[in-house]
């Protein structure tokens, strides 16, 4: 079957979709209905459902995968599915192919991080480093989450994508103001938005964990990044360097401003938006790349 955004108005579709949204509704006339918002690594589309809706409700939740049926219509410029059956999917591999992907491989990214450690030449800062990258558990969550759910990186392997993006962006500027810190601002770079490793949950659509929820993805970042700064032995005041550019990659965290930044810290928070709003605007979405 051809992905959502392969849809005919006017025709049957049978397939396989991952469940984003599940709200119960009214119509004008008074008459309960489900409003459904289906997933697949192609987009995405509302559906509705408006036979037996309570039926329906008990049978889908946001983040599974289900096999749906119906029919295709154009509503208001847009797609919109008439929604006939429901049934859970059985293809145990479902969730993984419902969500889009990267088209570099993520491993191959991954090595690319790999090599910008190792010119990190401050021995503090590449034991922290290591003690990150060689974190089997942390580099596949690495290699797999995506950075939002639906700006910018929203794919498999999004994560290490902007990781080696930002990077680069850094290791270019050292070179044209060699009075940077590039030890400390290409480590920075390297794991500034690690938090997104605890912030996401990656099934048949991307999830906010609690703790993305509550905490978002900078202070769990901090987190990482100070728990491994410490197990590697990191001078305090280097430490409290390396965690000064993290929590200021989206800006100054309050009562802080801008004056209060360091020169890495600047540097990582404009690359990292230059990386975000280049790629957003690459893909069509809002400029400034934000989402989750």
């Amino acid at each position: 079957m051809n992905g959502l955004a392969q849809l005919t108005p006017g025709a049957p579709f049978e397939g396989v979709f991952a469940v984003r949204e599940v709200e119960r509704r009214l119509s004008r006339a008074g008459k309960p209905f489900l409003s459904v918002v289906l997933a697949d690594a192609t987009g995405s589309a509302r559906g509705v459902i408006f036979d037996q809706p309570d039926w329906f409700a008990e049978r889908l939740s946001p983040g599974a995968a289900v096999r749906v049926a119906g029919r295709a219509e154009q509503r208001g410029g847009r797609l919109e599915l008439l929604i006939s059956h429901v049934r859970p999917a059985d293809d145990e591999q479902a969730e993984i192919q419902l969500v889009p992907r990267s088209h570099r491989d993520p491993d191959e990214l991954f090595g690319f991080v790999l090599h910008l450690a190792d010119e990190v030449a401050d021995p503090g800062l590449r034991a922290t480093l290591e003690l990150l990258t060689g974190d089997d558990d942390l580099a596949a969550l690495w290699r797999q989450v995506p950075c939002t759910r639906s700006g910018h990186h929203a794919y498999i392997g999004g994560l290490v994508e902007h990781t080696v993006g930002v990077t680069a962006l850094c290791q270019t500027l050292c070179t044209w103001h060699p009075r940077v810190d590039s030890d400390l601002l290409v480590a920075a770079a390297i794991v500034h938005d690690l938090g997104y490793t605890r912030a996401w949950r990656v099934g048949a659509t991307f999830e906010a964990t609690d703790e993305g929820r509550m905490l978002g993805h900078v202070a769990l970042g901090v987190d990482i990044v100070s728990d491994a700064a410490r197990g590697a032995g990191l001078e305090e005041g280097r430490r409290l360097q390396l965690l000064h550019c993290v929590a200021w990659h989206h800006g100054p965290p309050a009562p802080a401003g801008p004056q209060q930044a360091s020169p890495e810290a600047l540097a990582l928070m404009r690359l990292n938006a230059a990386e975000v709003q280049v790629k957003s605007r690459l893909e069509g979405g809002r400029p400034d790349g934000l989402a989750l």
